[in-house]
């Protein structure tokens, strides 16, 4: 397995959130976490980076070795990207500029290694937007230039939080079509997500979580085949 997450817990501050996780991913592979806003999705790809929670119990293994005690920007120089659900560009800097921002990283063994020319080919409208200055673009072409920075750290595994969530329909399903064509291209990735749609393209399993616990995990096939999983775990109540 690429990714292997066993019995975790984590907090922030005192306030536990997640309670127990396990979750795993192998190469190539796309899972789908789905649940409700606030059950704990964010929580578990934050755990993963090291980002703003404190992880309190359990094991995270990346690629076979643990990642605990590692600080989140050696959590990614070791091969994990990171697209957070508010995106985190430079809004002073270009585009181009915020591509430029991650550094290089050394030649490793099944690391793909992405160059600023292949995201342009990827996202069009960012080379059309190249010198124009992050803060001043639309939602959904700071999500694709957040992609596409997270794919210059050369990343083995993926994670996408909520990737067009707020997004316009057209925008976003520009968005889910890059997720698709990175599915092509063998990344492995973790994405967050609630839009059935979404999960029908992208995903080879999906994991289930509520209230900070797994709650199903199983095939695409499998999760379309309980319409119960859906009601239950996605629609409002």
């Amino acid at each position: 397995m690429m990714l292997r997450i066993s019995d975790l817990h984590a907090a922030y501050g005192k306030a536990e959130v997640l309670h127990g996780i396990d979750l795993e991913v192998a190469p190539g592979e796309v899972v789908c976490l789905i649940g409700r806003n606030g059950v704990g999705k964010s929580s578990t790809m934050k755990s993963i980076v090291r980002d703003q929670i404190a992880v309190t119990g359990g094991e995270i293994v990346f690629d076979g070795a643990p990642l605990a005690g590692m600080r989140p920007h050696e959590v990614i120089r070791r091969g994990v990207g990171y697209v957070p659900e508010d995106r985190r560009v430079f809004a002073s800097l270009s585009v181009l500029e915020n591509l430029n921002v991650p550094r290089p990283v050394a030649a490793a063994a099944g690391r793909r290694r992405w160059t600023v020319d292949e995201v342009f080919r990827l996202f069009p409208q960012l080379h059309d937007y190249r010198h124009r200055k992050a803060g001043v673009m639309s939602g959904g072409e700071q999500q694709m230039l957040s992609i596409a920075r997270s794919l210059l750290t050369c990343p083995k595994l993926l994670l996408l939080d909520e990737p067009h969530e707020g997004l316009a329909p057209k925008i976003a399903e520009e968005v889910v079509d890059a997720i698709v064509a990175l599915k092509r291209e063998g990344v492995s990735m973790i994405v967050s997500e609630q839009a059935l749609n979404t999960i029908r393209r992208c995903a080879d399993r999906v994991y289930v979580i509520d209230r900070g616990m797994m709650v199903w995990n199983g095939s695409v096939d499998g999760f379309y085949a309980d319409p119960e999983i859906t009601r239950k775990y996605l629609m409002v109540q």
